[in-house]
This record gives structure tokens, C-alpha cells and sequence, in this order.
């Protein structure tokens, strides 16, 4: 036709990246999550069991509470090296390296003679969640605009949240039927599985829009990422109150929580596939709770969002600790699924918000590794309690501090112009640091 201009080379590409614009959730991102999904369902059937695995293999309350507390120490170094690699290569290699060595971190917990091998799978596994964790949260921001983030992130915990359905009663009814070993067999080639569509993804990274390496791994670089989120994160700040808020938190439910699948067999009566099931129950709480809760977020803001589900966390704690039926218990944990629900979209988000984009990954590692150091001789503590008071001490200490969290979240969890200021100046100083070494 007259005067029709044909479609040329760039007039396609432009189409196609509005197209991309449009969509909530990119092809890589969806791929990206399966992935995630069978490597955590793996992980949730590992870690779901591993307590009593221990307690198989002939550790004491003591001895597995110590574990917990000794390997929480890798990872506070490995998190902020795991972002800042993550940063310099790029999050889908960076996760790509982490699963590698991931398999040793499943496949070795099937051969192991006596618990104290399991240090070994413990240190490898943290390696991986070091270089994957810092990635997982900061992929999705960048694959997502600011104004969808929530809801986004509503959506991907929804996809995630699956692993909590499958992996801990599909794992305690192999290890009640066919055996702990057998049970980690089949984790192990879940993992796999996970591995081999993270290396096809990030074969393909290079030619991805979003995806860039942002520099070549050095010390310097790696102290300039470090010395940014450090000063943003004493400045009084969102980002501040976010670390001591979760700080105390972890403390608190590192203190309890490691040590739930003993308590449910010896205090609440239950069989290992009954334990694999209440958190199939969390799971599907929550997966009915995130996509509304980041709606929610998006339109009344991720502080309202966070304090009601830190509210109903404390609720669901203080009824755990009087219950002594399965069906009690799974209703708890339902309630556990929606406060977490609600808070985790939200939660994230926020996060996502006051960290400078280009060194997010690192800023990600460094919130982990500081929750750690907070929380590093909790699973310890928690054990000496439950053996010198009673197995509910440890419980009533959680739900106590998970209550004083909400008053921080409700009057602290506010972005205002000077938490913008902030990350907009240390987006300038990565930016400016990385065109001068690359004019050296």
C-alpha cells in the first residue's frame, strides 16, 4: 500500500520490548523460577527432615542445636561476597555457580557414616545459598518495574511457595516409608534437575537485555559495594530500621524454629509425614495469601502490609505453643502461611526500594549476613532452654519479641525523600567508580 513504511530491524525490536514491558512476568523470569521451585523442593526436604536425619544418625537436642549454631558462621562471610559476585558477573551465572556446587551439598548426605560429616554438606550448602540468595531477590527486581514490584512479588513467592506444599510431605513420607537415605536420593536428583535449566539459563545470559556483567571480580571493587551499603544502612534509615527490626526477629525464631521438627515429634505427637504436612499447609496458605498481599502492598504500602503480618505471626505463636492436635497444628500453620504471606511480597519490595540497583546483589548478601550475626548463637541458646526450663521456653521467647516488631515496622517501614536521596547518590558514586576504572 502507498505510503506504508515497512517494518525494519529496529521498528521489530522496539515492538518486542514493549511487548516485554507489558508482561508482568518475562520468559526468563517464569524459567527462572521452575527452576528455583525444583531446587527448593529439594531443599525443603532436606532441611524439613535434617533435625531428625541428625537425631537418626545419633545427635542429642544439644548437639543438633549447636550444629545449626556452627554452620550459620560460613555464611556470614560468604553472603556479601555471594551479592558482590552476583553484582560483577551477573545474577543467572551467579546462580548457575551456586548450584554446581549445590550438588555436592545434596548428594553427600546420602553417603555420610555419622552426623558430623553433615559440617561438610552444611558448608557447601552454605556456598550455594551464598551465591544464590543475594541473586534471587535482585534478579526479580530487575526484571520488574518499580510501580509492579510488589505485586510481582506477590506473584513469584506465590510460585515459590510451592515447594512448601510438595517438598516437606513428599520428603516425610519417603523417609517414613523407604528411609532417610532414600529420601535424600530422590532430593538429590530433584536438585539436578534444578541445575541443568539454571546452566542452559545462563548459557543464554549474555544475550539477554537485562542481564550484564557489570565489572571484573576485584578487591576494590568489591570494598567500594561494601563501604555503599554500609553507610546507607547506619544512616538512620529505612534500610537501618529494617536490619535491627529483622535482626531481632531472627534472633528470636532462630531460637525456636530450628528445632520445630523435635518439638512436633516429642511435644505435639507427631509422625514425620504429619510434620512434612503442616508445612504443606504453610505453603498453601500462603500461596492463597501473596499475589492479594502484593496488591496490597502496591496500594497501601508495604509498612501496613508488614506490621499486620508480624501481628498474626505473633498470634499463631502464642496458640503453637498451647496446642497438642494435628489438626490445631495445621491450622496454625495455615495462619503462619498467611502472615508470612502478607509480609513477604511487602517486605521485599521495600527492600528492593532502598537499595541502590546497580550493587542490589551485595546489598542483599550484607542484609543476610547481618541477620546471621544477630541470630548466630540463637539455634544454641534455644537448645540449652528446651533441655534446662522446657520445650516451650524457647517458643514463648519468639512470640514475645515477634509482637514488640510491629511498633518499629508500623512507625519506621516509611520511604521518605532523604531514604531516596540516599540510594539515588550511591547509584551516582557505583556509577562513577565504574566509568573511572573502566577509562584506566
Amino acid at each position: 500500500m502507498a505510503g506504508k513504511k515497512p517494518k525494519t530491524m529496529e521498528t521489530t525490536n522496539k515492538l518486542q520490548l514493549t511487548k516485554d514491558k507489558s508482561r508482568i512476568l518475562s520468559n526468563t523470569l517464569i524459567t527462572f523460577m521452575i527452576a528455583m521451585v525444583f531446587a527448593n523442593i529439594a531443599a525443603e526436604m532436606y532441611m524439613n527432615m535434617l533435625p531428625l536425619y541428625m537425631k537418626f544418625l545419633g545427635a542429642d537436642v544439644v548437639q543438633i542445636g549447636m550444629f545449626f549454631t556452627i554452620s550459620q558462621i560460613v555464611p556470614l562471610i560468604l553472603q556479601v561476597l555471594g551479592g558482590w559476585i552476583s553484582d560483577t558477573i551477573g545474577r543467572l551465572k551467579s546462580v548457575a555457580l551456586g548450584s554446581l556446587i549445590g550438588l555436592g551439598a545434596f548428594i553427600s548426605p546420602v553417603f555420610v557414616p555419622t552426623w558430623q560429616w553433615l559440617y561438610l554438606s552444611e558448608f557447601l550448602n552454605a556456598v550455594t545459598r551464598s551465591l544464590i540468595g543475594p541473586s534471587f531477590g535482585a534478579f526479580i527486581a530487575e526484571e520488574t518495574d518499580e510501580e509492579h514490584r510488589g505485586k510481582v512479588y506477590g506473584i513469584t513467592d506465590t510460585i515459590y511457595t510451592v515447594v512448601t506444599v510438595i517438598g516437606p510431605p513428599f520428603g516425610g513420607w519417603l523417609a517414613d516409608t523407604y528411609g532417610f537415605r532414600i529420601m535424600l536420593a530422590v532430593a538429590a536428583g530433584i536438585y539436578i534437575c534444578a541445575t541443568i535449566i539454571r546452566l542452559i539459563l545462563a548459557r543464554t545470559a549474555g544475550k539477554r537485555r537485562k542481564e550484564q556483567a557489570n565489572d571484573k571480580l576485584s578487591f576494590q571493587a568489591l570494598k567500594v559495594n561494601f563501604k555503599t551499603i554500609f553507610s546507607l544502612a547506619i544512616t538512620g534509615g529505612v534500610l537501618t530500621w529494617l536490619l535491627l527490626t529483622d535482626g531481632v526477629r531472627d534472633i528470636a525464631f532462630s531460637m525456636s524454629f530450628r528445632l520445630m521438627p523435635l518439638y512436633l515429634e516429642e511435644v505435639g505427637g507427631m509422625s514425620l509425614q504429619q510434620i512434612g504436612w503442616l508445612s504443606s499447609f504453610f505453603g498453601m496458605a500462603m500461596m492463597v495469601t501473596t499475589i492479594p498481599a502484593g496488591w496490597f502492598a502496591d496500594k497501601f504500602s508495604e509498612r501496613v502490609a508488614i506490621a499486620i503480618g508480624f501481628f498474626i505471626e505473633f498470634v499463631a505463636m502464642v496458640l503453637l505453643i498451647n496446642m497438642n492436635s494435628f489438626v490445631g497444628f495445621a491450622a496454625i500453620w495455615a495462619l503462619f502461611g498467611v502472615g508470612v504471606g502478607l509480609l513477604s511480597p511487602a517486605y521485599q519490595s521495600l527492600l528492593s526500594k532502598v537499595l541502590p540497583e546497580r550493587i542490589r546483589g551485595t546489598g542483599f548478601g550484607l542484609i543476610h549476613a547481618s541477620l546471621g550475626i544477630f541470630s548466630l548463637p540463637a539455634p544454641a541458646i534455644g537448645s540449652l532452654l528446651w533441655k534446662n526450663i522446657s520445650p516451650q521456653a524457647p517458643f514463648y521467647i519468639t512470640a514475645v519479641f515477634a509482637l514488640l516488631t510491629v511498633v518499629p515496622a508500623w512507625l519506621k517501614f516509611k520511604i521518605d525523600k532523604r531514604d531516596l536521596e540516599r540510594v539515588a547518590q550511591a547509584n551516582g558514586n557505583s556509577n562513577d567508580v565504574a566509568k573511572e576504572k573502566q577509562s584506566k
